[in-house]
């Protein structure tokens, strides 16, 4: 006698395990064949609520060299410049200037990221004492790649389209990930267009975040505040930004606590972000 009630069961199962499967958008981009260090920072997108994905990927890349392991309370420091840039220092000194136009007050980078949405964020005469011009794209056409290390940093990008001069221009921007101190940390950039679940993969874990919050020049508020609970992040800290935006960008997050500074600098450990995320608005315009 055949047992229908078994293969019912059977057939549900296996439709289950098909569905909640990872497609291959939604899978991240494998790091490149000379990466010198496996991100700790992937992870699966969440494309369906309610699914756990697995992540094989840091299993095939090896093991963490020791000045990437972080105990957790090692401390990094962010400075507000203004605009889109923010230096990051590393606990072994690493400086990095995102959106580099040019001018970091008497800092000199030594990692400077560019993106070319306009002349605030980049600078076509980087001083030749930066170790590392990172240009969010590829001048010679295609999506840029980097995967850079630098003592306890690591540097890489997930290309995205830009607008410009009213026409998407494929691969123009790039977001970056620096990895420091146990910590993961994006900036956006010049964001034009919705990530795809496909990004949302290369991307990974986020633990802090830099997000323009004009409304305007980049992405609307509502798009980008969707952007933002997605990523789920512990700290956002807007780029971007003015009064009226700003207000209006915080009430679209109510489960953000808002913290307002009176300091340009702040500094973060693993040990440290917040149990409820946080807008954190440093001084400064």
């Amino acid at each position: 006698m055949r047992n229908t009630g078994l293969s019912t069961a059977l057939v549900a199962v296996l439709s289950i395990s098909v569905f909640a499967l990872p497609t291959q958008a939604q899978m991240p981009q494998p790091p490149m064949a000379d990466d010198p260090v496996p991100s700790q920072c992937l992870a699966m997108a969440k494309a369906i609520p309610g699914a756990t994905y697995a992540n094989f990927q840091l299993k095939r890349a090896g093991p963490l060299r020791p000045q990437f392991v972080s105990t957790g309370d090692q401390l990094v420091r962010f400075t507000y410049v203004g605009h889109s840039t923010y230096e990051i220092e590393s606990p072994e000194g690493v400086v990095i200037a995102t959106d580099y136009n040019g001018w970091l007050g008497n800092s000199m980078p030594t990692i400077a990221t560019m993106n070319k949405a306009h002349r605030t964020h980049y600078t076509d005469t980087p001083d030749p004492g930066i170790h590392h011009v990172l240009r969010g794209w590829n001048p010679e056409g295609g999506p840029a790649r980097h995967a850079v290390t630098v003592k306890d940093v690591y540097v890489r990008n997930v290309p995205t389209d830009i607008r410009r001069y009213g026409e998407m221009e494929a691969d123009g921007n790039s977001i970056f990930i620096f990895e420091t101190a146990g910590l993961c940390i994006g900036h956006l950039g010049h964001l034009h267009h919705p990530l795809t679940d496909k990004h949302y993969g290369a991307i990974g874990r986020l633990d802090v975040v830099m997000v323009p919050v004009d409304g305007g020049l980049t992405m609307s508020q509502n798009r980008m505040s969707e952007l933002t609970k997605r990523l789920q992040s512990s700290i956002v800290l807007p780029m971007h930004r003015n009064g009226r935006s700003m207000e209006s960008f915080l009430a679209l997050l109510p489960d953000f606590a808002p913290e307002w500074r009176d300091s340009d600098t702040m500094e973060v450990s693993l040990r440290t972000l917040p149990s409820r995320p946080s807008i954190v608005i440093l001084r400064g315009t």
